[in-house]
């Protein structure tokens, strides 16, 4: 008797077991650095924004692969007239957004149409510019003329920014996001978590995950002890630069190095003085070395970068040397604009490990050539509105993740940097009428140029995708083309 009695329990125990780890392998808990203000990413500019939602819960039209190529979303294919100005979208039949109203052509001129409104919060109108009209050609057609050829458009249409959203729920996705996704919106505890759950109705290829919960870990020794300690599997993005050596000799986690479209800047206000000289600016620029920076803010991890386009692009352009380390050109420069004793200013620093590290080091090196920085450290809802809504800075650190954004220095009129240059505004104009690939390497280069020697801001250094997770996790994305946390592939 009492060996079965033992037998049963060890047979309990082991189907428990099994059991337990079976439900571990459906849910995931992903560690995330920064809560986002809201979950609309037509509605914010915050790349926490899309880390949570984009392909989970929010599709658009296209969408944009690991690899950074178009890849076809509620649209199944499309169709493109001989002149380049008419694509034609069929879309798919049969999908339901997350409250169970019907997807169709009416919600995708519905999007695109709010989405250019004059009156859009969007933080990316610039995508939708080339835009003239969208027609509902039937339910399951759509067809959007454009004012002229863009080579950017099925690219545009992918972003984060450019997802469908339905008139019944679009005012209520900041709070209660309701997408066409293959996960829904579960719960906020705001300050803690977001979770998400698999949708069980979804009308692509059901995700293998059953819940997904993106936990808010701003410190870097939080982020290793919750990784350490097993309460997150993931984190995709990982803080803690000098302790993933740590990871890399334990063979319980992957640790994967990946590239992202971030590149860091020291943003400055061009349109305050003394930041609308250009000799200041370049001052600014020259009094900053790069190596110094990458290594004691980012442990050696980071490519340096001498104007805002990322290394890994076929056009990028290496214009370090533009503003190399020279705090004694620095001086003179500074001397020239009227600074011969340096002036104080302020260095707006949000969150990120890159910002709150690289910010001492920019300050101790511009106290070098006689520039009083104050360190202001500000939460990331306080940037968002304090730097990036009202221009209410001098100077700032931040990473722009973005895909191909080198057209936001054309944005004067509505963009943090009060960049104002009308000949990187034409050449902007220039690249996104183009499709043919050499001329819009040309076109690149030049821009690259333009920003090099018109210093708009400081460019730092392009920040790398450091993904820690655990080793019997897949699907996560090793580089990140896009701002995401694609979970669709994910087991």
């Amino acid at each position: 008797m009492k060996f079965w009695k033992l037998a049963l329990a060890s047979a309990a125990i082991a189907w428990l077991s099994s059991t337990v780890s079976l439900a571990a392998k459906t849910a995931l808990v992903l560690g995330i650095v920064l809560e986002p203000p809201h979950l609309d990413p037509t509605a914010g500019a915050a790349a926490a924004i899309d880390e949570i939602v984009y392909a989970n819960i929010f599709e658009g039209l296209t969408r944009i692969g690991p690899k950074g190529d178009v890849l076809p979303a509620l649209a199944e294919s499309w169709t493109k007239s001989d002149d380049g100005k008419v694509y034609t979208f069929k879309l798919h039949r049969d999908v339901k957004f997350h409250d169970g109203t019907s997807f169709g052509a009416d919600d995708v001129k519905f999007s695109l149409d709010r989405a250019r409104d004059g009156k859009s919060t969007n933080a990316q109108k610039g995508l939708f510019a080339a835009i003239d009209k969208v027609e509902i050609v039937d339910p399951l057609t759509v067809k959007v003329s454009l004012k002229q050829p863009s080579g950017d458009f099925l690219y545009n249409m992918g972003w984060g920014d450019a997802v469908i959203v339905a008139p019944e729920s679009a005012e209520l996705n900041k709070q209660t996001p309701i997408g066409t996704g293959p996960f829904r919106f579960d719960s906020w505890a705001k300050g803690s978590q977001i979770v998400i759950a698999k949708n069980p109705v979804y009308w692509g290829t059901p995700a293998l995950l059953d819940k997904a919960t993106f936990r808010v870990i701003p410190d870097p020794a939080a982020a290793t002890a919750a990784l350490l300690a097993g309460d997150v599997q993931a984190f995709p993005v990982f803080p803690s630069y000098e302790t993933i050596p740590q990871f890399q000799a334990d063979p319980r986690f992957k640790v994967v190095i990946g590239t992202t479209e971030g590149e860091t800047v020291l943003g400055m206000n061009n349109k305050k003085p003394p930041f609308d000289n250009l000799k200041v600016r370049q001052a600014i620029a020259h009094a900053i070395d790069r190596k110094t920076l990458i290594d004691g803010a980012m442990f050696g991890l980071g490519t340096p970068i001498g104007s805002f386009f990322p290394p890994h692009h076929p056009s990028y352009v290496d214009l370090t040397s533009e503003t190399n380390y020279d705090p004694q050109l620095a001086k003179k420069l500074l001397a020239e604009a009227g600074h011969a004793d340096g002036f104080k200013t302020t260095l707006k620093l949000p969150p990120p490990t890159y910002a709150r590290r690289g910010g001492e080091i920019i300050a101790a090196e511009l106290r070098e050539i006689g520039i009083e920085a104050e360190i202001i450290p500000v939460e990331w809802a306080q940037w968002l509105d304090q730097v990036f809504k009202n221009r209410d800075y001098d100077l700032t650190i931040v990473s722009h993740t973005e895909p191909n954004d080198l057209n936001i220095f054309a944005r004067d009129d509505d963009y943090y940097f009060n960049y104002d240059n009308l000949a990187f505004k034409e050449l902007v104009k220039q690249i996104d009428a183009v499709s043919d690939g050499s001329k819009r390497t040309e076109l690149y280069k030049q821009a690259q140029k333009v920003l090099a020697n018109d210093v708009p801001a400081a460019f730092l250094f392009q920040l790398p995708k450091t993904g820690i997770w655990d080793a019997k996790v897949e699907g996560l994305w090793e580089n990140g083309p896009i701002q995401a946390n694609d979970l669709t592939a994910v087991k």
